[in-house]
């Protein structure tokens, strides 16, 4: 590790006019940036810590949206009573991400912001065409994700919570790697109160991405088999040695019909 400045920020705003004045990077559960700092793939000169602002928790109904506040931890989203009886896939999800450790400090707006390309919360995100809000204003999920760890976030924008619209059915199944527990291949599928339906995609590409063939095909038949029927194509997937372009090109369509097959 190197040297840099810590500074626990009292409120939003606070936090906000540190990261103008000294060009820093927000810290929530630090389990991505801390290890990043570690292997000098970041190296922030001031850390705007958020753990202590208030109005960074809580989780809420508002209206027909279940709003999860920034600092939320993993582990807590996974316990908490309203995510379970509003939006269960949530719950799963929270669940199912790294380890104790991880799921005891990492948060949901950390995760969100850092846009890993095989992190858990941008699929629910985009699946749900969920609303991130910020202390300058809200992003709707189809044009946040714009990368490989890049968001449409500035510099000094703060994500300060997530509202998911609650739908009528939704699941997610990854595929995990063994070590990390991050997805080799994770599906989202969500189906509105009005029967349309969104199937985002993470773990198999620079980006969480929106699988359109999915969606085409559940909207016409809400069934396993309609998944299973549609061929994915791999250009443009990536492939590392756990895992060719080809072989997750074919987890996708088996997890989304896990997926839609959980919820008959």
């Amino acid at each position: 590790m190197y040297a840099f400045e810590l500074h626990k920020a009292a409120s939003v705003a606070d936090a906000a006019a540190r990261l103008a004045q000294t060009g820093g990077r927000p810290l929530a559960g630090g389990q991505s940036l801390v290890g990043a700092m570690k292997l000098r793939l970041a190296q922030p000169g001031t850390l705007v810590d958020l753990s202590g602002i208030a109005e960074l928790r809580g989780i809420r109904k508002e209206g027909t949206a279940l709003v999860i506040g920034a600092t939320m931890r993993h582990a807590e989203i996974a316990d908490a009573a309203d995510v379970k009886a509003t939006i269960p896939a949530l719950a799963d999800l929270a669940g199912g991400i790294g380890d104790r450790q991880v799921r005891n400090m990492g948060t949901i707006g950390g995760s969100i912001a850092n846009s890993d390309p095989a992190a858990c919360w941008p699929a629910a995100v985009l699946g749900l065409g969920a609303t991130v809000v910020t202390n300058k204003g809200r992003h709707a999920a189809d044009g946040f994700f714009k990368g490989m760890y890049e968001t449409a976030l500035g510099s000094d924008e703060i994500i300060t919570a997530i509202g998911f619209p609650v739908p009528r059915k939704a699941a997610y199944v990854k595929f995990r790697n063994p070590a990390s527990r991050f997805a080799l291949v994770g599906v989202f599928v969500a189906q509105a109160g009005d029967g349309a339906v969104r199937v985002a995609v993470t773990g198999a590409a620079p980006a969480v991405f929106r699988c359109a063939p999915l969606e085409a095909a559940l909207a016409k038949a809400f069934t396993a088999d309609a998944a299973k029927a549609v061929k994915i194509d791999a250009q443009g997937l990536g492939g590392d040695l756990h895992a060719s372009p080809e072989y997750r090109a074919h987890l996708i369509g088996v997890l989304a019909a896990r997926a839609v097959a959980s919820l008959h």
